[in-house]
């Protein structure tokens, strides 16, 4: 699986999001995109093997195992 962050502006001031979901505005680009590589960093690493529990856009709960080593590759890009 691929996921990209993506800089732009939101909500006064610079900010990154994935997907939908926008992260605080930050008052510079460069704060922004290095939050964005930090974030994109973290989830790329490994954890252990664990039950989590998600919020659906439409309002539902789910609930699903995951294996801590299977990770996502993260990038971050303008826009």
């Amino acid at each position: 699986m691929h996921i990209t962050y993506h800089v732009g502006f939101h909500d006064g001031g610079i900010a990154y999001r994935l997907g939908d979901v926008w992260s605080e505005p930050f008052r510079t680009h460069d704060a922004a995109f290095q939050a964005a590589k930090v974030a994109a960093r973290r989830q790329q690493v490994e954890g252990v093997d664990t039950e989590i529990t998600y919020q659906t856009p439409d309002g539902l709960w789910h609930s699903e195992y995951v294996r801590g080593g299977d990770r996502p590759e993260a990038d971050v890009v303008d826009g």
